[in-house]
């Protein structure tokens, strides 16, 4: 049986062959233009989309919230706010009642601040009586220590249950000072309704103590804290000695029972070496925050807080062994070897830049130079095949000829020449490439040879 190569195609067949060809041919010629230029320019745009939507840049400002502007969370916010401007980051500092409404903001939907001071006792290991959705706060570390303050005038105070029937200043509502009042009167059994509630602090607090308008002020702040200080520094005013400081931070796994020693905040502050309860102060970070600013946030917290304090030596801060919330991986990376990578030999901006180049920048290179070689190489594989093709259909013309299949007074030479006038018409149409023309003249000779062929075979 006779073998039926291309010759015996359709010539809409044919024309179909020659139009892809012609199309791979310009292609692959215009390939800087058509072929490397756009793949640049898609290389370029995907690299861009990636960057903004899935791998963006870290924010350039933050927001932290405070407490009351003559409190020590003010203090540290002020400080924060130069080692982050040392970075490149604006600090803005929010201040707010208390801790209550810091840990509110951070909760919101969606959340006003990105970073909170907040004091122990309103974490997941000592949840208030109000349940608050811990899995969107994060523990960056806790940074300070606070004690619980009672200040009186003649009697001093032994015990918070003698605080029923008294006026009491105990910051706004909002406040952690309050909110830790109230916790432990409750536990003590002493109805709320049972103090007559102000909501003075700090040095108002302090003044209005003296001029007899309260009974007493309660605070829960850190010993270096300007309203703590206004209120030692005055000899009628009494810092209480409480009782029953141990089975209260038995009951309160967020409380210490510690010492204040004698003279260690300053001459006479205070006159005696008194029993406290204290409380870690912590460092919080929205779980959305960029992970990035959560390690620079811990790395400025190091900074601002490894000096000693009353509690603590030199060093001891900022810990994790205190979190009363869940802890962000971030920030135990940073506390456990410090800055890694491209963020310890770098400023901050340019490790960013830098790793998104390395991250980003570099696949798509790598994708782009593949594709820049890979898809001009199809096409010269395209046209080649084509050649390929043509020189298989010439091999059958030939074969028919020396088989004597082909019949000479029929249509058979006919549909031969028909062929070879088509494959010539093609190829003297084709602009193809230098790198393959050698082949094409080639092919133009091989079919002048089959022609001539032809032409012997029909003269016979």
């Amino acid at each position: 049986m006779r073998k039926v190569g291309l010759r015996d195609a359709n010539p809409l067949c044919l024309w179909g062959v020659y139009r892809l060809t012609m199309t791979s041919a310009y292609l692959y010629r215009q390939r800087w233009l058509l072929i490397h230029l756009p793949l640049a320019l898609l290389a370029g745009a995907l690299a861009m989309l990636i960057w903004w939507r899935l791998y963006p840049m870290p924010p350039s400002q933050l927001t932290i919230t405070t407490a009351l502007a003559d409190g020590a969370y003010q203090r540290h916010a002020l400080r924060y706010r130069e080692a982050f401007a040392r970075h490149g980051v604006q600090l803005e500092i929010q201040t707010s009642p208390g801790s209550a409404e810091n840990l509110k903001r951070l909760q919101s939907t969606p959340p006003t601040t990105d970073l909170a001071l907040v004091q122990g006792g309103f974490g997941w290991s000592s949840a208030t009586d109000e349940p608050i959705g811990i899995p969107v706060v994060q523990t960056l570390a806790s940074v300070d220590t606070e004690v619980l303050w009672l200040f009186s005038m003649e009697p001093p105070l032994r015990s918070l249950e003698r605080l029923a029937g008294l006026r009491v200043a105990a910051g706004p509502e909002g406040s952690g000072h309050r909110a830790m009042l109230q916790r432990l009167l409750r536990q003590l059994g002493v109805p709320l309704d049972a103090l007559n509630w102000a909501d003075h602090s700090g040095e108002v607090a302090r003044d209005a103590l003296l001029r007899g308008d309260i009974d007493a002020v309660f605070m829960v702040a850190s010993p270096l804290a300007p309203g703590v200080s206004a209120l030692l520094e005055q000899p009628a005013i009494h810092l209480a000695q409480l009782q029953r400081t141990l089975v209260l931070s038995e009951r309160n796994n967020f409380l210490q029972n510690r010492l204040l020693a004698q003279d260690s905040l300053g001459d006479g502050k205070p006159p005696s070496d008194t029993t406290v309860l204290t409380t870690p102060t912590h460092l919080l970070a929205r779980q959305d925050l960029d992970p990035a600013l959560k390690r620079l946030a811990t790395a400025v917290a190091m900074e601002v807080h490894r000096e000693a304090g009353p509690f603590h030596v030199a060093g001891e801060f900022p810990a994790l062994r205190l979190s009363d919330f869940p802890t962000a991986p971030q920030a135990r990376e940073v506390l456990s070897r410090g800055l890694s990578g491209l963020e310890s030999v770098l400023p901050f901006w340019w490790a960013q830049i830098v790793q998104r180049l390395v991250v980003i920048g570099l696949p798509t290179l790598l994708l782009l130079l593949l594709t820049w070689s890979l898809v001009p190489a199809l096409l010269r594989w395209r046209l080649e095949r084509r050649v390929t093709r043509w020189y298989g259909e010439l091999k059958f013309i030939e074969n028919d000829l020396a088989n004597n299949s082909v019949n000479v007074g029929g249509m058979d030479l006919s549909r031969i020449h028909g062929r070879l006038n088509a494959m010539e018409e093609a190829l003297a149409k084709a602009q193809v490439p230098p790198e393959i023309v050698e082949r094409w003249y080639t092919l133009r000779q091989h079919i002048g040879f089959v022609r001539q062929r032809v032409v012997e075979f029909r003269g016979r």
